[in-house]
């Protein structure tokens, strides 16, 4: 039976990766990294090499998914418009050879042995540039992600009671989770009043009487893709103290969201935040970049973080996540998830804050 042949809706993506390619002289480049095989077919699989080989001007470049007999009819139907061919009998010859740093030190190894004299050349940067910018079709995706986020958020607030651990409140959020969704994007952070000031506190046995602060960080995935919002529950007798760094932290939050936009870099975005926390005496206790990008996984490009020159522009998502922490006494910190658009940015998280 002839192949169907489909339109790749990464064709952009692709066409754009093999520009690069080109620029850096590169004859032969092998994705092996699940991420990046899906960012330019669209197929997860876990043992797979993406082998596209660069062509003279005027010929299209040669795309070949390798992989194994198992996920042989899962490509087909995903993505019927790449050839697919044995991942065992992977041979091709090149002086120039592109791949991940991300790879292992021993398939690398057998890399050089099986070209020797071939020069490598490091094209893990090239594919995280291009995934840091969404299709239309992924911006889609990562609304839908994080509205099931924000659905999972509201019920699980029912559904907390006092005398519940952290790992019970993180439990309940990873049921819904996998219920509604795919499952985590992440493992989800429960931290119970001062457990809050560690920033990436792992749930454990604390109990909530009810009457304490709760940080909340969760993120679903749901059709592939991540989604990613911090919250807080704030007790109505909250101390003076929680209460003046709660509000500096909301308006960190939302300064953010008003200064992310395409044009500026994302060290500015960060520094930006960064400033406002200084000049309120909590520069210190803002020890984490501003945020990060998300998609295919929870951390990609770009980075919102100090010295970082990536210069936003529409369709790159990224979280506005600043957060104060008091060594044990408290913690806050406020995430939304964000695509910056023509003229500044979408917020995709609408949970209350």
């Amino acid at each position: 039976m002839k192949k169907k042949v489909s339109c790749n809706p990464f064709a952009a993506r692709l066409e754009a990766f093999v520009g690069k390619l080109k620029e850096e002289g590169v004859e032969v480049a092998l994705v092996y990294g699940e991420a990046n095989v899906k960012s330019l077919t669209g197929v997860d699989c876990d043992n797979a090499c993406l082998k596209v080989t660069v062509r003279p001007e005027g010929h299209a470049a040669d795309v070949v998914f390798h992989t194994d007999f198992r996920y042989v009819p899962m490509v087909n139907r995903v993505a019927p418009w790449v050839k697919v061919a044995d991942l065992k009998k992977l041979k091709f010859k090149a002086t120039r050879i592109g791949y991940e740093s991300s790879i292992t030190a021993a398939r690398f190894a057998k890399l050089q042995k099986d070209h020797k004299g071939a020069k490598f050349i490091d094209i893990a940067a090239i594919l995280s540039n291009l995934r840091a910018v969404k299709t239309a079709d992924e911006i889609a995706k990562l609304r839908a992600a994080e509205a099931l986020n924000d659905a999972i958020w509201a019920d699980a607030q029912k559904a907390f009671k006092p005398g519940m651990t952290e790992k019970q409140m993180a439990r309940v959020i990873q049921h819904l989770m996998i219920e509604r969704g795919d499952g985590e994007a992440f493992a989800t952070i429960v931290c119970v009043g001062r457990n809050a000031a560690e920033c990436h506190h792992v749930p454990d046995d604390t109990v909530w009487n009810g009457r304490e602060p709760v940080l909340v960080d969760m993120g679903v995935k749901l059709n592939g893709y991540c989604s990613d919002m911090t919250r807080n529950l704030v007790p109505a007798r909250a101390s003076k103290l929680y209460r003046k760094v709660y509000d500096l932290v909301r308006q960190a939050n939302e300064l953010g969201i008003r200064s992310a936009r395409p044009g500026i870099t994302s060290g500015r975005l960060d520094g930006i935040v960064r400033a406002f926390l200084k000049k309120n005496g909590f520069e210190k206790e803002f020890g984490h970049s501003l945020g990060h990008g998300v998609g295919i996984e929870i951390h990609e490009a770009p980075w919102a973080a100090k010295k970082q020159k990536t210069v936003l522009q529409p369709g790159m998502s990224v979280t506005i996540e600043p957060g104060i922490y008091l060594v044990d006494n408290l913690g806050v910190r406020i995430e939304d998830l964000v695509v910056i658009t023509d003229d500044g940015c979408e917020v995709l998280s609408h949970s209350a804050k």
